[in-house]
């Protein structure tokens, strides 16, 4: 499975094995991976740390993350795969005082093989995107085109990435990261995050629950 989306009965018989958004917007990154559904218990971890500031919790969504990127079996590989957080524009990073992505990839770390890199900032947000919030993906895309640079070409050139981030929706933000990666000469660039929403089964869209739980983070960052 390409991006981590639940998929129908009927794409498993038939299918390539892609969702139906990635078949109409292939992603750039190689393939997406997270530990577990955005929901419950480990919803409420990510905003006791991203919402809350509880920095402590970066160690368990650390160690979750680690889970993530081990699924890539990227270090059987010997692929030196460098970790490359989703970064915050200089604005929110300021408000929030640190990026949450940051701090889980160097918690990940800690619990991973010997070889894998953190490239903190290799990458940097340029300028402030709209709330996600209610966009469709064609919206989505537009809304991230561009947002990002490389400051360090020659770091990640030829290089294996995983871009990591705490939580996925459709996808748009991670490859938009991947596009603007390869166009500096990456060779690869997969994604791995902690959550990961998804659709429910015979949904056309995101499930009620799920666009509730985004505009819920909404109103947590907005607070």
């Amino acid at each position: 499975m390409l991006c981590g989306e639940r998929l129908a009965p009927a794409q498993l018989l038939i299918g390539n094995g892609q969702c139906q958004a990635c078949c109409e917007y292939p992603p750039n990154f190689d393939r997406a991976v997270s530990y577990g559904e955005y929901e419950a218990g480990l919803r409420q971890l990510i905003h006791l740390l991203k919402y809350e500031r509880v920095l402590p919790a970066a160690k368990p969504l650390g160690m979750l993350l680690a889970h993530s990127v081990d699924d890539l079996r990227l270090c059987a590989a010997k692929a030196h795969p460098v970790l490359v957080p989703v970064p915050l524009h200089s604005s929110k990073r300021r408000e929030r005082r640190f990026n949450q992505a940051e701090l889980i990839a160097r918690a990940a770390l800690k619990s991973l093989p010997r070889g894998f890199e953190l490239a903190a900032h290799v990458l940097v947000r340029k300028r402030e995107t709209r709330s996600q919030v209610g966009l469709d993906r064609e919206a989505r895309i537009q809304n991230m085109h561009g947002a990002f640079r490389v400051t360090a070409p020659e770091r990640i050139a030829g290089r294996t990435l995983i871009v990591v981030d705490d939580v996925m929706t459709t996808g748009t933000t991670v490859s938009e990261c991947a596009r603007v990666l390869k166009g500096a000469g990456a060779a690869k660039v997969f994604a791995a995050t902690v959550a990961r929403t998804l659709k429910r089964a015979g949904a056309q869209g995101f499930s009620q629950e799920a666009q509730g739980e985004e505009v819920e983070a909404w109103q947590f960052a907005s607070v």
